[in-house]
């Protein structure tokens, strides 16, 4: 069974949001602080795609298809956590921390995974494959104690 320990730090993301808690308190008995907090604007991607999409001329013969449309909102996203990922990466290297537990939801989890450095993928004790950006910080620090009792 593992343990939140003392100055670990818990990271609470989706694609637009994240806040970063530090743990205060001690192993088995969190006391989780804020310590940074992140946001961006991404307006939908229907506000963000405003030309057609392109067409393309089949080399044999005269049908034409059209071309599938890149969703933007999602690659801003991904940049968003991608960032978050190299933030905590230095803070890592500094010395700040030495474990993390990453909260988010599927595609924000799958895109901390492909951006997190071996150094980083390995402070990392677990991950929890929830949205929990808009609950409280008593809701979190339990839904993180009851995870790393499971592990």
């Amino acid at each position: 069974m593992k343990h939140l320990s003392h100055n670990a730090r818990v990271l609470v993301t989706d694609g637009g949001r994240a806040t970063v808690f530090r743990n205060a308190g001690q192993a088995g008995h969190p006391d989780l602080v804020p310590f940074k907090s992140y946001h961006q604007d991404n307006p939908p991607n229907r506000e963000q795609a405003t030309d057609k999409p392109s067409r393309v001329m089949e080399s044999v013969g005269f049908s034409r298809s059209s071309a599938e449309q890149p969703d933007y909102h999602q690659m801003t996203e991904d940049r968003f956590v991608q960032g978050i990922a190299a933030d905590m990466e230095a803070d890592l290297v500094a010395g700040e921390f030495s474990e993390i537990i990453v909260v988010a939801p599927p595609v924000a989890l799958g895109v901390w995974r492909k951006a997190a450095r071996p150094a980083l993928a390995k402070a990392t004790i677990t991950e929890i494959n929830k949205d929990l950006t808009k609950h409280t910080v008593t809701s979190i620090a339990g839904i993180v104690v009851k995870a790393l009792e499971g592990d």
